[in-house]
């Protein structure tokens, strides 16, 4: 599977559509992000089962920063929705693809569980 192009409009249907999906938020201008992008595209032949996207920061800045991306290349994963991985920089092949195990090995009721955990743990806003 090839990756997709996500916008500000398309990010939170394709997240919550889909079992997994990891985000490549990157920019032309960014060295690593190019160097990071065959890396990624590769993976997306390998793991057909999880939705590759990219999210061009110069173009849809308003997800970006509501997602909290303050460096570029940002890869994040979701697994039903919920965001289980967050790293900026880019990964070799090997570490993206422990990423990419270790998540489809989460365990989303536990996930969840400790969610709530630390949610009723400390004080809500």
């Amino acid at each position: 599977m090839a990756t997709v192009e996500l916008t500000d409009d398309t990010f939170e249907k394709t997240v919550t559509d889909n079992d997994i999906v990891l985000v490549d938020f990157w920019a032309e201008w960014c060295g690593p992000c190019k160097q990071f992008a065959p890396v990624f595209e590769a993976s997306s032949e390998e793991n057909a089962d999880v939705v590759h996207a990219k999210i061009d920061t110069e173009a849809h800045q308003r997800i970006a920063a509501a997602a909290g991306v303050t460096a570029i290349p940002t890869l994040m994963a979701f697994r039903e929705g919920v965001l289980v991985f967050n790293q900026a920089g880019a990964l070799p092949g090997p570490a993206l693809k422990q990423v990419v195990e270790a998540v489809k090995g989460l365990d989303m009721d536990d996930v969840r569980a400790q969610i709530a955990a630390a949610n009723n743990g400390s004080p809500q806003a």
